[in-house]
């Protein structure tokens, strides 16, 4: 590989990086290590797998169909696979994770500087925060460049700092004993849905497969081995810097119990690591996570829907419509958010992965109705689960558990393959054909 594209790759890559690393992915590893003590491993790969490995695969099915959402999905069914997209890009996008970001921002990094928290701060700060989102993705063709470039190195050397200091001067003795009662592989599952990763590499694929384009490589397969490339840069990031965020985290599991508020957990961390100084590090860490997703997320969003528009609606409009809606929303703060938000990931998360998941054994399956039992039996368990869990329904509950890798937060799994199976002996009129161009596509 020569210079030029190897720092085409890095420069996408660090781009990635700073687009999945956003609220929940500097909130939820120190909470893992906080519960688990000791073993903070098995909570961390947990939350790796639902995190990076999954939002990889994701990342690998789209850069197959060259970045065309729908086409992805699509053999589950055009309307189905738009629906469960939609849902997808507004969860990462206005509903919950572009609000989410602005909101971290107020409450983890600029409210323990200043001291006090009120309203009237924290609309400002809003303006501020998606006054420069707006301004910095109002030009998609920069956007990656901007956040590959400058603000990602200004990121990691701000967390670099802190990991390596609290490795160094430990800030207190980690527990031999877990403080929740719940498997800790399957809290890091569940913590690592949230973090929204998984949804948002449906969106983040095609912006990293643009600009792997804009930057002149045109071959399909070039393109799909550099795209991979810039992921792995990203995943492996990613994993250090959970790592090292989970470890600081196990450190208080003996001073600090389970109910500690994540976002007031990595302010302890940061003024136990650096004294006072830690809140200004600490801001500076968290406004460049936060923004660097929204970018992201913000851009991702408007492209998505200017395109299945066909143009009508402007890229530009969508980018101001985001801004303003999720300003708006960002000031009912991270816990409404964060509460409102899991019972949608529980349903459409594990929806996406399943159709995503069967998409790589596409060639050997030929009738389409496979997918759409693995997609529809899905969709079924996972309402079932997010519902007997809010309306108590013990009977349902106690069925749903009961099923294989539910204990790791999969009970879907078989049902989706039992699905599939029976779909495939369902004859169907529309099958895929392959398409020497992209791989694949309807009649």
């Amino acid at each position: 590989m020569n210079n030029k594209k190897a720092l085409d790759v890095l420069v996408v890559g660090f781009a990635l990086f700073s687009m999945f690393f956003g609220a929940g992915n500097l909130l939820f590893p120190p909470y893992l290590g906080l519960v688990s003590g000791d073993s903070w491993i098995i909570s961390l790969s947990g939350f790796i797998l639902t995190d990076i490995i999954l939002a990889l695969v994701v990342v690998m099915a789209a850069v197959k169909f060259d970045g065309d959402l729908d086409l992805t999905l699509s053999r589950a069914g055009k309307k189905f696979a738009r629906a469960i997209i939609i849902a997808s890009i507004l969860c990462i996008g206005p509903l919950l994770a572009i609000p989410r970001n602005g909101a971290t921002t107020y409450e983890m990094g600029i409210a323990p500087i200043l001291g006090f928290e009120s309203p009237i701060a924290k609309l400002i700060v809003s303006i501020v925060f998606f006054g420069l989102t707006l301004l910095l993705t109002i030009r998609p063709s920069k956007v990656v460049d901007i956040i590959g470039k400058f603000l990602t190195p200004a990121l990691l050397l701000c967390l670099g700092l802190l990991i390596v200091m609290g490795i160094f001067t430990p800030i207190g003795d980690v527990s031999n004993t877990q403080l929740i009662e719940n498997n800790l592989f399957a809290e890091g599952v569940e913590q690592g849905y949230q973090t929204l990763d998984t949804l948002a590499a449906v969106a983040f694929s095609t912006v990293a497969i643009t600009a792997i384009a804009q930057r002149g490589y045109t071959d399909s397969k070039e393109k799909i081995k550099l795209t991979l490339q810039a992921g792995v840069i990203s995943g492996i990031f990613l994993a250090v810097v959970y790592a090292g965020l989970t470890y600081l985290g196990s450190m208080l599991s003996t001073t600090y119990g389970a109910d500690t508020p994540q976002a007031t957990l990595m302010v302890i961390i940061t003024n136990a690591i650096l004294g006072k100084p830690g809140k200004i590090v600490l801001g500076i860490i968290v406004s460049l996570a936060c923004l660097t997703t929204s970018i992201g997320l913000t851009s991702s969003t408007a492209t998505y829907f200017s395109t299945i528009s066909n143009g009508k609606v402007k890229y530009e409009s969508i980018v101001i419509g985001v801004s303003v809606f999720s300003l708006v929303l960002a000031n009912f703060g991270v816990s409404t958010i964060i509460q409102f938000s899991a019972p949608i990931l529980q349903i459409v998360c594990p929806v996406l992965v399943a159709i995503i998941a069967t998409t790589f054994l596409d060639k050997y399956i030929k009738n389409d109705n496979a997918f759409k039992g693995v997609a529809y039996v899905t969709l079924l368990v996972s309402i079932l689960s997010v519902g007997s869990s809010l309306f108590t329904l013990t009977q349902i509950s106690n069925l749903l558990s009961k099923l294989p890798l539910a204990q790791y937060g999969f009970n879907w799994v078989l049902p989706a393959i039992l699905g599939g199976v029976v779909g495939a002996f369902i004859k169907t009129k529309s099958n895929v054909k392959v398409n020497k161009k992209i791989g694949y596509n309807l009649n």
